[in-house]
């Protein structure tokens, strides 16, 4: 089968892998259809590491991908050949501590796709994962829609972890795909005014058409007090969704008392600093975002409900042939580029 491998940093090739094959009773056989190209993905493409995950070339990336099944072992029982999935990267063991308290995206045997060390990407013609991570879509989502609800499941995550109260106004720093999910997930929950912050004009006009009351440039101009003009009292709730270091301390200064910056970006740097004097005389509350956890059939169903609203961070389509091009065009952030789709089955 076809597959697109790294073999360097910013390097990748088209490749032929050996046809996957049922291995377990609950295994699936997959017809990969989409794969959305992530921030992470780009990270092993630039730098060919996140933190300690350390890419060992060659390598398939990816992990948000919709697919059809076409084969399934002989304890399957969730799907059958010829249904459409959303695909739940992550595999868990279900029986270590994690697990058991219902912690299974922090499983400490967690494989995951497109992880150094853990599991080879979707980046091919074909797959195979558990039955538990296969997902049958209702016919209104399209495979590219579909491909779109990991990094929503992601948004919804972080809105229920963050506890936030509705009506309540937030911030979302950086409106790439995963703060536009955010964004959509939190208006979805009855959040109150969401202020949006990034310097791409593309991404800011998505921001306002998903519901933001304002969105801003943060290089134009500090957007602390304009946002805090609006909100005297500050806010409650705050995502930082670019993984850079000013906006972590616009987050600080944008929270009141006890407020929460909620930690989803993924930095390039090792090492976050913070104004302690803010955090300890506000008692700000730090907490991170380690992708999903059971958020996935939820995702899916809001994303039926709100497939128009997924359809705005598609912007653009590439082949699998061309997905170094696609890595290239998300890294560079061209023509105002916000989620890039991969059709695997397109000639």
């Amino acid at each position: 089968m076809k597959a697109v491998v790294l073999t360097g940093p910013r390097r990748m090739e088209l490749v032929e892998r050996p046809e996957p094959v049922l291995r377990e009773p609950h295994d699936v056989l997959l017809r990969v259809e989409s794969v959305g190209v992530c921030g992470s993905d780009v990270h092993y493409y630039l730098d060919g590491r996140i933190g300690s995950q350390v890419v060992r070339y060659p390598f398939m990336v990816g992990h948000e991908c919709s697919a059809t099944v076409l084969e399934v072992g002989s304890a399957v029982r969730r799907v059958r050949p010829g249904d459409r999935v959303a695909v739940e990267p992550a595999v868990s063991c279900g029986a270590c501590d994690q697990c058991r308290a219902g912690r299974r995206h922090t499983c400490r045997r967690l494989r995951f796709l497109g992880c150094p060390g853990q599991m080879e990407g979707c980046l091919c013609e074909r797959l195979t994962m558990p039955e538990e991570c296969c997902y049958a879509l209702p016919p209104e989502l399209s495979f590219d829609q579909a491909a779109l609800v990991e990094p929503l499941s992601i948004g919804l995550y972080a809105v229920r972890l963050a506890g936030m109260r509705r009506g309540r106004p937030f911030a979302v720093l950086g409106a790439g795909p995963i703060g536009l999910c955010v964004l959509i997930a939190a208006r979805a929950a009855g959040a109150g005014p969401a202020y949006v912050t990034e310097p791409i004009p593309e991404r800011r006009a998505a921001a306002m058409s998903l519901g933001a009351a304002w969105a801003g440039d943060p290089y134009a101009a500090d957007p602390v007090p304009t946002i805090e003009a609006r909100e005297p009292l500050l806010l409650d709730t705050v995502f930082e969704c670019s993984g850079k270091q000013e906006a972590m301390d616009e987050g600080v200064r944008l929270l009141a008392p006890g407020g929460r910056l909620m930690l989803i970006g993924i930095p390039a740097f090792d090492r976050a600093s913070f104004e302690m004097d803010l955090l300890r005389r506000r008692e700000i509350r730090l907490q991170n975002v380690r992708r999903q956890n059971e958020c996935v059939a939820d995702a899916i169903a809001l994303a039926a409900e709100r497939a128009d609203a997924l359809d705005r961070l598609r912007t653009h389509t590439f082949p699998l042939a061309r997905a170094p091009e696609a890595m290239e065009w998300v890294a560079n952030y061209r023509d105002g580029i916000i989620k890039a789709i991969i059709r695997v089955q397109d000639e």
